[in-house]
């Protein structure tokens, strides 16, 4: 059997762009990247959470001029982390590059992060906006702080493995993610902390400088349950696995709903009601709160819409009380074995919470991905 021809147009490196609603961005990037890259060997891997705004569209029409240049639409899934790893997954090159569509990351580092993780044989390199050189832009005091305290908190998972962990702008090779991609979290936005913490080795990490630039187009993705994903990406790291990020959050969403629970059966009862329709109207109320919560953000990346958002408010309705009656159970068993009503509630409570979590799992917010498993096969 012959030998292929080595293409010499083959990519050294691959440039993975997870997006959402980035299209005004595309066709600058690509531009741009390829000015900056120059003479080295490149394509463009765009992974599109099937963005409103038609990004996957665009990147096709700019692939039809740019062969180096495809993308990889997502429907039904979403997230920056497993957006990374799954075009990583796709990529032709040796050496991957992770960077956001936005322009907040300095394209022209590319070519500098690249010679850098060639000439110091390193494993990975990242573009750290704390070492000297780098900075931050023009960001307020605020968001300075935050990203402070995430900083320090990142270390608490990799210690000084870098100065900026939670960079999402960094080069890698691609052997390095194959080591450790059964391992990864995949939770969030902080792919870079996963995979240092991931690896089955040290890693050698080296570091090139850059100054965070304003978003050029579109509209940020910062919010709230960005810095909440990466607390239980923390705790789950930090754990070794033994508690997962969405138990975590289902189970504040569980707190949360006791705290509306009370609130409409005292407030049933200031206005007249009786003790029982005012706990089972507190019941229904906190239900229907705990189930809007999960399935906007607990099991947002799979999110129940139109019709099948009745079907599954209904659902959950039916496996919370399978679980109040297991918790009933386990605490009657617990109270017969210990006489002791905090041990005895606490055992309950623990009881009904795993069976909820992992019953609306699998089939609640399971039974979408089963379905085209099943088609699939």
């Amino acid at each position: 059997m012959t030998t292929p021809d080595v293409d010499d147009h083959a990519p050294l490196l691959s440039i993975i762009i997870p997006t959402f609603n980035e299209a005004a961005n595309i066709a600058p990037l690509v531009d741009a990247v390829g000015a900056a890259l120059g003479a080295i060997a490149w394509e463009m891997i765009v992974v599109d959470d099937d963005s409103p705004d038609h990004t996957f569209d665009v990147v096709a029409a700019v692939g039809r001029t740019h062969p180096n240049v495809r993308c990889i639409r997502r429907v039904g899934r979403r997230g920056l982390a497993s957006a990374v790893i799954e075009g990583a997954l796709a990529a032709n090159g040796d050496v991957v590059a992770v960077m956001d569509a936005d322009f907040q990351h300095d394209e022209t580092r590319l070519p500098v992060m690249y010679r850098t993780l060639i000439d110091q044989d390193a494993d990975l390199v990242v573009a750290t906006r704390y070492g000297r050189g780098g900075g931050v832009g023009d960001w307020d005091p605020t968001r300075v702080a935050i990203s402070d305290l995430a900083t320090r908190m990142g270390r608490m998972l990799i210690g000084d493995a870098t100065t900026d962990p939670m960079s999402g702008f960094f080069m890698v090779r691609r052997a390095v993610l194959a080591a450790s991609v059964y391992d990864l979290s995949l939770q969030g936005y902080k792919i870079l902390l996963d995979i240092i913490s991931s690896s089955p080795r040290r890693l050698r990490i080296a570091e090139v400088p850059y100054i965070f630039r304003g978003r050029r187009e579109g509209e940020s993705k910062i919010g709230p349950m960005v810095f909440a994903e990466f607390l239980f990406l923390l705790i789950e790291k930090l754990s070794r696995g033994l508690i997962p990020p969405r138990f975590v959050l289902f189970c504040i969403v569980g707190g949360l709903g006791l705290g509306i629970h009370l609130v409409i059966l005292n407030g049933l009862g200031l206005l007249g009601f009786g003790f029982l329709p005012s706990q089972i109207s507190a019941i229904a109320g906190a239900m229907l709160f705990n189930y809007v919560l999960n399935n906007e953000f607990t099991y947002r990346d799979k999110r129940l819409t139109g019709v099948n958002a009745v079907v599954g408010a209904f659902a959950f309705a039916i496996v919370c009380s399978i679980g109040a009656l297991a918790n009933v159970g386990v605490a009657e068993l617990a109270i017969r074995q210990t006489d002791n009503w905090s041990i005895a509630g606490i055992a309950g409570a623990v009881m009904g919470a795993v069976f909820n979590f992992g019953a609306a799992t699998s089939l609640i917010w399971g039974r979408r991905a089963k379905r085209r498993r099943k088609a699939a096969a």
